[in-house]
């Protein structure tokens, strides 16, 4: 088969090699986007990550299409309809990262709670004044955890060990976990209502965007934080934004952001055919203002950026690719129609 790697960094593209002594190969630095993908026209599997765009519209340009092998756990990025109904796999990297991106919301709230990237940035100025730096224990505090998958419960058992309360919200409580893990289960808005801070752990997608949006960041405590490691259309960027600047929110800690791929690279804003809606035009001006606000730390989505965590996607994606020559498909999230 001939299988294209996107984003494929050096030390990637030399563990793929190992796929190309039974297939054609290319890897390329490249993001897929409408601009490259004729480029690759031939393909019959691509990879990539979450830079990559995977709308109906890119995948069109592959005729020969039969795989798509996102190195990611989540796939909205991903047309699935359209997959399906084209007759092209997908499949994705389910677990390797419930540990690194656990271990990168408390990084996000240790640094909001203790106001760490205010206080370095004062000290590397050469200035040592601690007006304005106070922060607060963790210990004692509620987390409020919506979703309890692999990764909100990874967060749980760190929460445990700072000596937080935890109470949670899934659409499938499990109530072994909740014994074992010594957490308590409870609609979401008694999450809302309870906790002292809010992280987030749910799939992207329609189903959850906007899940936290005006009406339930009113329902949190004056002074909470959000921390969001899931998917950036999951808040309302506006309500966001709002929330922080009135001082309802304590702060919040981000690694993802609502229309995270124009934020990104703003000229994008101008390659697009039509123009934007005006909700997208709203997240991007509330995105604009949240990425500034001195109560928020954003990082660039590398929750699941760790040594450890891309040598396990890289190895999974590559069984994908196999098993899929093979006949035998594994962590599939579309089949074929």
């Amino acid at each position: 088969m001939k299988i294209v790697a996107f984003e494929a960094e050096a030390w990637e593209t030399q563990a793929f090699g190992d796929l190309a002594a039974a297939h054609e190969l290319t890897c390329t630095p490249e993001p897929l986007g409408p601009d490259n993908a004729l480029s690759y026209a031939d393909a019959e599997v691509i990879t990539g990550f979450l830079q990559s765009q995977m709308s109906a519209k890119v995948l069109a340009h592959f005729p020969k299409l039969k795989l798509v092998a996102t190195r990611s756990t989540g796939f909205d990025h991903i047309d699935l309809g359209y997959c399906r109904t084209r007759g092209v796999a997908v499949c994705n990297v389910p677990d390797y990262g419930d540990v690194t991106v656990a271990e990168h919301a408390f990084a996000l709230l240790l640094a909001v709670s203790r106001r760490i990237v205010e206080a370095a940035e004062r000290t590397r100025r050469g200035d040592f004044s601690t007006v304005g730096l106070r922060g607060f224990d963790l210990a004692g505090r509620t987390l409020g955890v919506v979703g309890v998958g692999r990764i909100g419960r990874r967060v749980i058992r760190l929460a445990k060990g700072f000596g937080m309360d935890v109470v949670a919200s899934d659409q499938r409580p499990d109530p072994e976990a909740s014994r074992n893990l010594g957490f308590s289960y409870a609609p979401l808005d008694e999450v809302l209502a309870a906790a002292d801070v809010l992280t987030l752990h749910v799939p992207g997608g329609e189903a959850a965007r906007d899940l936290i949006g005006e009406r339930e960041i009113a329902m949190l405590k004056r002074g909470a934080i959000l921390i969001n490691t899931a998917r950036g259309g999951v808040v309302n960027a506006a309500a966001l934004a709002r929330a922080l600047m009135s001082g309802h929110l304590g702060g919040a800690g981000l690694d993802v952001l609502s229309e995270e791929a124009l934020v990104r690279d703003e000229a994008e804003v101008f390659r697009q055919e039509t123009s934007l809606a005006p909700e997208q035009m709203r997240s991007l001006l509330a995105n604009a203002a949240i990425v500034h606000l001195p109560n928020v730390v954003v990082t660039p989505h590398i929750a699941y950026d760790s040594d450890e965590a891309v040598r396990r996607i890289l190895r999974t994606t590559i069984e994908n690719i196999r098993a899929f020559a093979a006949g035998s498909p594994r962590n599939l999230v579309a089949a074929p129609t």
